[in-house]
């Protein structure tokens, strides 16, 4: 499925830079090809005007250029015409027929080559007109006179090639172009794709997790109210212990969706939520009065230091629930007789909050993992002390709505450390 949608990403992303280079060469090549003609037309009336010049085959008596009192006459009204040709070029007098009747060029050419083109001009005559022979381009303007037709010719094959080598040099700049963006636009379309693909593996991991630990309870559930309707004739105390097990397989399954609905609600409301200064150091200190019996209850060393009177910005219930998973979380993994410590600091710029415990510890490869929804290293423990893998996720998105930073460090079989970071007022 990404594979397809990558693939549809980089064909629209080629189609539509191709469009715009296309049009972008376009309009350069029109642009192009106007300024080539505007100057073939401009060379070629220079042309024309150095042939009316006296002497010159349309300059003489009689002719277009000329008059007929033997004066030189003039093409286009400027006397000043250019001293030499700036190409290829020359110029021919015609009868009607194309018959040549006199020629005036500083190149020598085949008889057949004038006749070629004295025929091309006089078939299709006009102040501009152009056709190809042999492979080379003229453009030629040819006048009617009293004998015929006064017809100048220009070479203009040199403008010509400029247009065809802009057509190859777009051609090859467009292949080495979309070639180095189809390379660049697979890289970011791979890195486009990578999040919305890590999104949905989490979220089918997270239906199939929620599954499974559904999937556990129902069975106890269903088992325990099969037994009760075997003995329909038993009286609720002799089936008490049956009831006490599905009342008690209810209780996981509503902390289980409890957890779940307030980890949607926490991702929902992260744009609404109001952040108002409170003091850190007494929420904690009350997360500490409500765990400590718990703590002592199970036979552990409980040290804790809290610098007074810190201040953040934020939710104060919502950082004693992050206090809370952190100090319940100690208590589960420690081991017999271990300690669990808690300190309170502001660290640098930051208000740093740390719960360690003794314990077997969180192998290096899953720390990155423990805040994912459902992840427990030791998932057998976990279940039998009640957990279903959530706490972690929700402090960790209730730490980084405090646009804090939640992080562990562990050595194996000694102790486990968990740091949150907040910003202080």
């Amino acid at each position: 499925m990404f594979h397809k949608l990558r693939n549809r990403l980089l064909l629209m992303n080629m189609v539509i830079i191709s469009v715009i280079m296309l049009g972008a060469f376009a309009v350069i090549y029109t642009i192009t090809y106007q300024n080539v003609r505007k100057d073939i037309m401009i060379d070629l009336q220079h042309e024309t005007d150095f042939f009316a010049r006296p002497g010159g085959a349309m300059g003489k008596p009689g002719g277009p250029g000329g008059k007929k009192d033997g004066m030189p006459g003039k093409i286009g009204g400027d006397m000043m015409a250019p001293t030499r040709p700036r190409s290829v070029s020359f110029s021919l007098l015609t009868d009607a027929k194309g018959t040549i009747l006199e020629k005036n060029s500083r190149f020598e050419m085949t008889n057949d080559f004038y006749a070629a083109v004295a025929q091309k001009a006089t078939s299709n005559p006009g102040p501009f007109n152009q056709f190809t022979l042999d492979g080379t381009r003229w453009v030629y303007s040819a006048m009617p006179i009293p004998e015929g037709y006064a017809i100048v010719y220009m070479d203009v094959t040199p403008q010509e090639r400029i247009l065809t080598n802009l057509i190859y040099t777009f051609s090859a700049v467009a292949l080495v172009m979309l070639g180095i963006i189809y390379l660049t636009s697979r890289y970011f379309a791979d890195r486009s794709i990578a999040p919305v693909k890590e999104a949905f593996d989490k979220q089918k991991r997270f239906i199939a997790d929620a599954s499974h630990e559904l999937k556990t309870p129902l069975a106890v559930i269903n088992t325990n109210a099969d037994v009760l309707l075997a003995n329909g004739t038993d009286t609720i105390n002799e089936q008490s212990k049956w009831l006490h097990h599905i009342k008690s397989e209810t209780e996981r399954m509503k902390v289980l969706t409890q957890d779940l609905l307030y980890l949607t609600e926490m991702e929902d409301a992260r744009s609404r939520m109001i952040h108002v200064p409170f003091d850190m150091s007494e929420a904690v200190e009350n997360v500490i009065l409500t765990m400590e019996a718990v703590i002592f209850e199970k036979d552990l060393e409980f040290d804790y230091d809290i610098e007074p009177n810190l201040t953040v910005t934020g939710s104060s219930e919502q950082m004693k629930q992050v206090a809370m998973i952190l100090l319940d979380n100690a208590i589960k993994y420690s081991n017999a007789k271990g300690s669990i410590q808690l300190t309170l600091h502001k660290h640098q710029h930051h208000v740093q909050l740390t719960v360690s415990n003794t314990g077997p510890g969180i192998p290096e490869g899953d720390l990155d993992k423990i805040f994912d929804r459902f992840y427990r290293v030791d998932a057998s423990r976990s279940r039998q002390s009640g957990g279903y893998g959530l706490g972690l996720a929700i402090a960790k998105s209730i730490v980084q709505q405090h646009r804090g930073k939640i992080y562990a460090k562990s050595v194996q079989n000694e102790r486990t450390t968990f740091y949150v970071q907040l910003n202080e007022r």
